[in-house]
């Protein structure tokens, strides 16, 4: 039976398949008590580019750079950056056929196990409890240039999102839009730079590519006392720091619930946040493998204490080259962008736990919104977990960015491995009901291999990215490395023998039960949209950014 049909069936679902298939615990919540549409797909690119844009890139890059050298880190952010885009390309065509309320881990318990969705919604939940004040913690990093008496502005973040959806969205658009001009900035920048616009008017070429500091770095050479693996375990180093950059991409999953017109908007969005975040990444990485040597001293690497200047590979760049005051303005712009990371990351955490509450998978009172359609419960307690942030008080800033790296990369990296196994077990579903995916509102590319590719990918990365923990041991890194995967299986597990579920069977998989809600609710946004009359050209040109 074909997709338009099977819509026909369960619009008149009095028929065998409606009885067999629709699973009512699967429906919206009430209008009471959900989230408000008031997101557009500009808002959502830039939502999406905000958490993904941030430390990874502007501070991380650092470490990445000096242990894989300018080839290693190109090649390594530019792998993850082809698994990432097959991860979102695979949530974008489960977001688009069904743009629920519940986040990602609605489709993991939908299509896979309801013990999978509740493990997945409590591990993404974890990463943002965590991944906020990683960004409050590397704004420190980044104030500590200018003074070390450091105020983590906690509640400013708070406040934004206690706004409301619509203003949340509109702040965010024009915080990352600040985002997006700061990095041009920067691209531009490094390149005139390497071209021989700079004070010292050297023009650096491909210099820093040559020995000794490229094009290849060398990591614990001192310790496994061979060239050949030194490099390699300098390439693989840079494959963790990847990981890290790139997760934040697939948040548009949780704005789904907040998208107005869903089905259209959100392709749309996560074709514009890839193909931006590509550019930036990969286009960023290299230009700081141009300007700066993997084996200056200053670069920030989250073993070592260094703040201030060595926080960015960028502000290094201006240093070496006898730039005055610019430093400033990179370090200012470089807190703008990671406070604006840290509100998106509020967002998405308060977000994911209204689907946990509304699912039955969290306290009920999570589940509750005021009249704004924010979840005010959930975003307390996130707001609470900044609290962590205070962790570098009786560590180095560094070293706590470094843990936090380390939590985040893995609980992002299991995200990552269950959309992709949730979107194979919606192409095996989709097959056993005899639908095409063809019919879909968004067909996702490199299908069905490239969501097998993306998970097998994911797992490797993650089970070797701790290696250097082992070289010599260190107790913390092991324990921040890997603590996420035994975290992540007690809770499928522990569900599991709780409520006693399976493994859904594709031929049992409900494709159906929410569809009409979804569908009525895009005929009336159609409807007011064609009420309003045409747009104008300033519009148009607006919301296509």
């Amino acid at each position: 039976m074909e997709y338009k049909e099977r819509k026909a069936v369960h619009e008149n679902s009095s028929g065998s398949f409606g009885h067999e298939f629709i699973d009512e615990a699967l429906n919206e919540p009430e209008n009471e008590e959900s989230l408000h549409r008031g997101l557009k797909a500009r808002q959502i690119s830039m939502i999406a580019l905000g958490g993904a844009v941030g430390t990874g890139l502007i501070i991380g890059s650092g470490t990445a750079l000096t242990r894989g050298g300018p080839l290693g880190i190109l090649l390594g952010y530019s792998f993850v950056g082809f698994v990432c885009y097959l991860v979102m390309v695979a949530l974008g065509e489960m977001a688009a056929f069904l743009p629920h309320k519940k986040g990602f881990a609605g489709y993991a318990t939908r299509f896979v196990d309801p013990a999978l969705g509740f493990a997945l919604g409590w591990n993404y939940l974890l990463k943002y409890l965590i991944v906020t004040p990683n960004n409050i913690n590397a704004a420190g990093v980044v104030v500590q240039y200018w003074t070390r008496a450091v105020h983590i502005a906690i509640w400013m973040v708070l406040v934004v999102n206690l706004l409301g959806v619509r203003v949340f969205g509109e702040l965010e658009f024009w915080f990352s839009s600040i985002k997006v001009l700061a990095l041009i900035g920067l691209l531009l920048m490094g390149i005139i730079i390497d071209l021989g616009g700079n004070p010292k008017h050297d023009r650096i070429g491909f210099r820093y590519w040559k020995a000794p500091n490229g094009p290849m770095g060398h990591f614990l050479l001192s310790q496994v006392k061979d060239e050949q693996l030194s490099v390699f375990l300098g390439f693989w180093s840079t494959l963790t720091n990847a990981l890290f950059a790139y997760i934040g991409t697939e948040l548009i999953g949780v704005t789904v619930g907040e998208a107005e017109n869903p089905r259209r908007n959100i392709p749309i969005a996560i074709r514009r946040t890839f193909f931006r975040i590509l550019i930036f990444y990969v286009g960023g990485v290299f230009v700081i493998g141009l300007i700066v040597p993997s084996t200056n001293d200053s670069l920030f690497v989250a073993t070592k204490s260094k703040t201030g200047a060595a926080a960015s590979p960028f502000v290094v760049a201006t240093t070496l080259v006898g730039i005055k005051v610019l430093d400033h303005v990179i370090n200012g712009a470089i807190l703008i962008f990671v406070m604006s990371a840290a509100n998106s990351d509020l967002y998405i955490g308060s977000r994911t736990l209204y689907g946990l509450a509304v699912e039955g998978k969290a306290p009920r009172i999570f589940a509750r919104v005021n009249k704004a359609g924010v979840p005010w419960p959930a975003l307390i307690l996130c707001t609470a977990f900044c609290g962590l942030v205070f962790l570098n008080v009786g560590s180095s800033s560094a070293k706590v960015f470094g843990w936090f790296v380390n939590l985040v990369s893995t609980f992002g990296a299991i995200t990552w491995m269950c959309i992709a196994y949730s979107h194979i077990a919606f192409m095996k579903a989709m097959k056993a009901h005899g639908m095409s995916r063809d019919d879909l509102p968004y067909k996702a590319p490199f299908q069905p291999w490239g969501s097998w590719f993306a998970l097998i990918s994911t797992i490797i990365i993650t089970l070797f990215k701790g290696f250097d923990t082992f070289i010599p041991f260190k107790a913390d890194t092991f324990v921040t490395s890997y603590i996420g995967i035994p975290i992540f299986l007690l809770l499928w597990a522990g569900y599991k023998v709780v409520y006693k579920t399976r493994v859904i069977p594709p031929k049992h998989v409900d494709l159906v039960t929410g569809l009409r809600a979804i569908d009525e609710e895009e005929e009336r946004f159609i409807a007011e949209q064609e009420a309003k009359g045409p747009q104008s050209g300033f519009k148009k040109f607006w919301d296509s950014l």
